[in-house]
């Protein structure tokens, strides 16, 4: 008997582990697939959950090195048609790849005491407390569980699609080699979707090129690969010109923005599983990381004996909506906002340019 079983190894699930573990907790951390893994992601991880990832790998001081190596960002730069505006990122923001983040938290797992297993598939969760969790590797029981599984997960049950309209929206994503990329992460705007680079470090085959990290959403009318994305936007167009691809294109779809819902059946939701936020805010990680430590956070009085299960679930609902949730709502209506028609596009991007306190202001509401 676990005191918890956590689903799902990504950036939540790791989170979630490493927090419960460090609390005393048995823990016991599942995961379908196999590290190293790349994923759809902007790979871009907010200043403000530098901190908190720098402790969740405290306990390792290798992994520290991920940190110390990472990409600082100082900007972010939004191209919308044919202007920009520029908004400053203070303090520096980071880029780190998927691949290495994530087999970086999981190893910090391992070392704090959780039990991992990979290429070990849940099939369902039985019970209300107790839970008996089923999976391709036999059944485990546990006083709680947290899903970290993502959005695909079959564990996450059926997703309302509000907001999508009759779009289908696409995820791509691929490195590329590029010389002398900006310092930025830079987001570009056009009719249908937007596709955000955001530089990771430095290659090994040239002291003057670095990796970027290129990650599209893109309704399926208007583009179904990178290359057809890429062509959307006139400067990133011309931009991908000196572009080397490294490794394989990866690609998600639907893409569905749903309301967060923080708990499913007394099951505590991290990560995509409890809500996919707007990719573009560069939020998701934080996201994660920050979902999975509130949720083992908020099972710590329970697993002491203090509360039953039905009061932690309670507490973290409240708190994920104060914490979590402002996020959610903001990136939404900045997003319909440009997705608007192009005058209307034009009219916004120039306020932008004129008042750049407001840029500030809506750059601090998505974080």
């Amino acid at each position: 008997m676990y005191d918890v079983i956590i689903i799902g190894g990504g950036p939540a699930g790791s989170s979630a582990a490493i927090t419960a573990a460090r609390s005393g907790a048995s823990v016991l951390l599942l995961e379908r697939g196999k590290f190293p893994r790349q994923k759809v992601c902007g790979e871009f991880v907010s200043a403000e959950s530098l901190e908190l990832l720098a402790s969740l790998l405290s306990a390792h001081p290798q992994s520290l090195e991920m940190l110390h190596r990472a990409r600082r960002i100082p900007a972010g730069r939004l191209f919308v048609d044919r202007g920009h505006v520029n908004a400053p990122l203070d303090p520096p923001a980071a880029g780190i790849s998927r691949e290495y983040l994530d087999a970086t938290l999981w190893q910090a797992a391992c070392v704090n005491g959780a039990t991992v297993r990979q290429e070990t598939t849940v099939r369902s969760i039985e019970g209300v407390g107790p839970f008996s969790v089923v999976t391709s590797a036999g059944t485990f029981e546990s006083r709680s569980v947290i899903n970290a599984s993502g959005r695909w997960s079959n564990l996450r049950g059926k997703d309302s699609r509000n907001g999508n309209g009759n779009a289908k929206w696409i995820g791509l994503k691929a490195h590329f080699g590029e010389h002398n990329p900006s310092p930025s992460v830079d987001l570009y705007f056009f009719e249908g979707g937007y596709c955000g680079v955001t530089p990771l470090s430095s290659s090994d085959r040239s002291d003057t090129h670095s990796i970027v990290d290129v990650c599209a959403m893109v309704r399926s009318d208007v583009a179904s690969s990178l290359p057809e994305t890429v062509k959307s936007h006139p400067e990133l167009s011309e931009r991908s010109r000196g572009w080397e691809q490294i490794g394989e294109a990866v690609a998600t779809s639907p893409l569905i923005f749903d309301a967060p819902v923080p708990v499913r059946n007394g099951v505590l939701q991290a990560g995509d599983s409890a809500g996919f936020v707007d990719p573009f805010v560069g939020d998701g990680i934080s996201l994660a990381l920050r979902g999975g430590a509130l949720a083992s956070d908020t099972l710590k009085d329970f697993l002491q004996g203090n509360i039953p299960l039905s009061k932690a679930t309670q507490r973290y609902t409240v708190e994920y909506r104060r914490q979590l949730l402002p996020v959610f709502r903001t990136s939404s209506a900045i997003r319909r906002l440009f997705g608007l028609p192009a005058p209307v596009r034009a009219g916004l991007l120039f306020l932008f340019q004129r008042a750049p306190a407001l840029t500030r202001y809506l750059v601090k509401k998505t974080r």
